[in-house]
């Protein structure tokens, strides 16, 4: 069984969600050496290019640091921070807002008025859509509530026409009193806010929106669960669905036990055409600090429609505590679709579906040196040639790296630092066209 001590980060997390500036830019394009996932020496990847059509949006938390250096769990203003790749360097430009103290999302959205950039944000709790007017960064709140617990937070929410008006909804996770809302734009430039579920003390980390049935409706699903805990003990959770266009309420399709999880996937991985719905179950655990041991590992466990909310049906299995980031897309431009898994500590893991997408699938190591409390990580294609890269936030390290595949595995190169270590949490990776940024 292995152990884990609690690293200083996980405190901190804890504090914002679950818990000046103090970062600088990293310039390394393509490294003279490149690197594969383990370190080991690899076909050169092709060269960044000097100017790409897509950009990074970075959520986060930031905290305060002592004139010696020294991480403070103390939470400054919600950040955001968007990367540009220019002139062959990497830009940051930030977005602050001192209203709350994490962005837990950042993502484009138009629901009928224009795009702009959509953050989440935590204490207080506000849906914000900022667009870039006169040359500054201008915000609209679609949302904001105090949800009347202890903590008021929006903590994920995903974009889909769920009424079929042509039109994007949102579909919204918040916590800690459980609430899961749609919010629509109408006709007359306000923002109508339905609130579809309630559980009191009740944490939704995450949305997904997909159609596994496959009767052309879309379904919104989410993970209610126990408030967090980080001291081992055990803590229930469910995966839950709606369909808002027929006006069912929660139903339960994956019950958990006394395990949780606060990352779900949904889309068609392995290619059947139809949707499946992957859950990252969290390890169950005993003893405490730096006696805490797995007894049983994260399981992702893959759910289609009909399957028994009860099934464990695990289609891999990660020698960790957490796995909070799931992320699929084609790394290699084959046209199949590959997993990614972002460990809490074991690193960052390939899934590859085989013949039968039920049974274990592959699962190889891109690399074992990066790690984070919730360590974001995004597959997405920035540079428009057809073919996803790997952008991942390795807060342990302190970097935000893109991997590309190779050929033979994945070249690395760091395209952001942050000093010190651990004086921000990344809570989530997204892609933003630059022409939106002008």
């Amino acid at each position: 069984m292995k152990r884990f001590a609690l690293a200083p980060i996980c405190a901190l997390a804890l504090l914002l969600a679950c818990g000046g500036e103090h970062s600088d830019s990293g310039h390394a394009s393509t490294p003279a050496a490149p690197e594969t996932a383990g370190g080991e020496a690899a076909t050169a990847a092709p060269a960044t290019p000097a100017d790409l059509p897509n950009g990074l949006l970075v959520a986060l938390s930031q905290f305060e640091v002592s004139p010696e250096g020294k991480v403070l769990p103390r939470p400054k203003a919600a950040r955001l921070e968007i990367l540009t790749r220019q002139g062959g360097a990497w830009q940051v430009q930030a977005i602050e807002d001192p209203e709350s103290n994490v962005f837990h999302k950042a993502m484009v959205f138009d629901g009928g008025g224009g795009p702009g950039i959509l953050t989440l944000g935590g204490s207080a709790a506000a849906l914000k859509l900022w667009r870039h007017q006169d040359g500054a960064w201008k915000a609209e709140t679609l949302w904001k509530k105090d949800f009347g617990g202890k903590f008021s937070r929006m903590r994920d929410a995903e974009a889909a026409d769920l009424d079929g008006d042509g039109r994007d909804e949102l579909a919204v996770a918040t916590h800690d009193q459980g609430v899961v809302a749609i919010v629509d734009r109408q006709d007359d430039g306000s923002w109508k806010v339905d609130e579809i579920d309630h559980a009191k003390d009740t944490f939704v980390h995450e949305i997904e929106i997909g159609d596994l049935d496959g009767d052309g409706i879309l379904e919104v699903y989410a993970t209610p669960s126990e408030p967090n805990r980080l001291d081992g003990s055990l803590q229930e959770g469910k995966v839950t669905r709606y369909v808002p266009a027929k006006g069912e309420g929660r139903t339960v399709v994956a019950d958990l036990g006394d395990r949780h999880a606060k990352e779900i996937l949904v889309g068609d991985v392995d290619g059947d055409g139809r949707d499946e719905l992957y859950a990252s179950v969290e390890a169950r655990v005993e003893g405490s600090g730096a006696s805490l041991r797995i007894v049983e590992p994260v399981e992702i466990r893959r759910y289609d429609a009909g399957t028994d909310p009860k099934a464990r049906d695990v289609i891999a299995t990660l020698d960790d505590r957490l796995c909070r980031v799931l992320t699929a897309g084609d790394v290699d431009g084959d046209g199949k679709k590959e997993m990614v898994a972002a460990g809490f500590k074991s690193g960052l893991w390939l899934l590859r579906p085989g013949k039968d997408p039920h049974a274990p699938w592959q699962v190889t190591s891109i690399d074992r040196n990066s790690s984070g409390f919730e360590h974001a990580a995004l597959l997405t294609d920035l540079d428009g040639d057809g073919v996803d890269e790997l952008y991942v936030a390795s807060d342990d390290q302190g970097e935000i790296r893109r991997y590309v595949w190779n050929g033979n595995g994945f070249s690395k190169e760091v395209i952001h630092r942050r000093t010190p270590v651990g004086s921000a949490i990344i809570f989530n990776l997204m892609p933003v066209p630059v022409s939106l940024l002008k």
